[in-house]
Order: structure tokens, then C-alpha cells, then sequence
């Protein structure tokens, strides 16, 4: 769902402000590509975390980070770009 809300607000960012953002932070596809790899070879040798004392699957971790670093993306993105189109058009 949050991949989808960001996507969404790239879409609506090219649309109305004509600025097509493909990666966010120095954080793009090419990026993730590496993460995944990484993540998958960690998972050959560890593939359960134990975090405060409770057991959990590598990749639910990582899932979580992701959906949360995702939705922090989203959140920056909305506020800059709504920022943005009220200087351009303010309301008089």
C-alpha cells in the first residue's frame, strides 16, 4: 500500500508540477536491486533476528523498515510538494 501511495504522488508531482522524481534520498531502483541482494544472502546464513528478545523472520523485519522508510518518503514528498504548488498559486 505504501509503494502504491508514493507511486501515486510521483504521478500527481509529474502531473501538476512537471517534476519527475524516479529516486528519493540517493535512494533509488538500482539502489533497492542491491538491498535485495544483500538482504538474500544474509538470509542463507541467518534467517530468523532475534530483537528484543523475541524471535523474527529476516524478511518480516526488513518488509517493515521498508513500508515505514516508504511512508516517511510519501509524508516529506506531500509536504514539499504541497508547499510548492501553494507558492506557486497562493489563495487570494
Amino acid at each position: 500500500m505504501s509503494f502504491l501511495m508514493l507511486s501515486i504522488e510521483a504521478y500527481l508531482a509529474t502531473y501538476t508540477l512537471s517534476l519527475f522524481r524516479l529516486s528519493y534520498w540517493k535512494f533509488g531502483p538500482t539502489e533497492i536491486r542491491i538491498l535485495l541482494a544483500v538482504g538474500n544472502l544474509a538470509l542463507l546464513n541467518h534467517s530468523v533476528v532475534t530483537l528484543f528478545g523475541t524471535q523474527f523472520r529476516l524478511f518480516d523485519i526488513g518488509g517493515s523498515i521498508a513500508i515505514l522508510g516508504m511512508m516517511l518518503m510519501l509524508i516529506v514528498s506531500m509536504v514539499a510538494h504541497t508547499t510548492q504548488l501553494y507558492r506557486e498559486e497562493p489563495i487570494v
